[in-house]
């Protein structure tokens, strides 16, 4: 069997995000249990007791905790989405100056591959074979014991490297993880059809709707994500057949769902889907 465990659901700087005094990011400094760590997942493979990671977020050590054993360490392998702030500075603490490893298996894009080897302090971590890049390969499988990783190209800001999202296939289940991608209209795939191939979605909710990203000064166009209000109305029928367990993962600090007792947190529930919450584990 294999073990899905949310470690992270919070966008790339968490919540509270530093600097900032809106009402969520002040109730998560004045309550531990309304913090949110960067998105990540845990892979556990319940016969080997392995572990690997997808994303290696700045919130890194915190969440290594929650799978790290004396028997197992270090990840068997880290996963990388993309080159963007929440999803990959938790690789520096592997090189000499923390955990040291030999050739950890790191599997990236090749555009982000290719920026790691290129820049510091990245570029270190190869040079001193703390890890070893693999390349990733939109839609081939790759096998991790009982289960396998199937990397699919999304679209989603390109400045640094392309953006992976993961469908991850266990012995009974699978799950398909998009934590970011611009538009669902931008993808090649439909999601509606994807969604349909898998049991479970962890998928995209940075902003909940426009007017939230206009609420906090921002123009919709210039960080483009799919809105919850939009994603709930794409795959309301398989939710209503009971056909796929929707989670919404990488929560902006901005996000109204962030509250339990906002209008919008109570709509998500009354539609049937599910905000993931950081420790919940999905069995595959």
């Amino acid at each position: 069997m294999t073990i899905v465990q949310v470690l992270g659901t919070a966008q790339d700087g968490g919540v509270p995000q530093p600097g900032c005094f809106c009402t969520n990011c002040q109730q998560a400094k004045l309550s531990p249990r309304l913090r949110r760590n960067a998105a990540c997942l845990g892979i556990v493979d319940e016969q080997t007791k392995e572990w690997t990671l997808v994303d290696a977020t700045p919130d890194f050590k915190l969440q290594m905790e929650q799978l790290e054993t004396a028997i197992h360490p270090k990840p068997q392998s880290i996963w990388l989405t993309h080159a963007h702030i929440g999803h990959y500075p938790g690789l520096i603490f592997l090189g000499k100056e923390a955990m040291n490893t030999h050739e950890l298996p790191v599997y990236a894009g090749a555009e982000l591959g290719e920026f790691l080897q290129s820049h510091l302090p990245w570029s270190t971590l190869v040079e001193s074979k703390n890890i070893s890049i693999k390349a990733l390969q939109h839609g081939k499988t790759y096998y991790q014991g009982d289960y396998s990783i199937i990397p699919l190209l999304v679209p989603h800001r390109t400045e640094y490297s392309e953006t992976f999202g993961f469908v991850i296939n266990g012995g009974e289940s699978s799950l398909l993880y998009i934590p970011d991608i611009d538009r669902w209209e931008d993808w090649e795939e439909e999601l509606l059809c994807m969604a349909n191939e898998v049991d479970y979605c962890l998928l995209d909710a940075t902003f909940y709707s426009e007017k939230e990203v206009r609420g906090i000064g921002r123009e919709p166009k210039s960080i483009p994500h799919p809105f919850m209000e939009e994603t709930m109305d794409r795959l309301q029928p398989l939710v209503d057949r009971k056909e796929v367990t929707v989670y919404f993962t990488h929560l902006n600090h901005s996000n109204p769902v962030l509250n339990p007792n906002t209008d919008a947190c109570k709509t998500v529930s009354q539609r049937g889907f599910r905000i993931a919450e950081e420790g919940m584990t999905i069995q595959l």
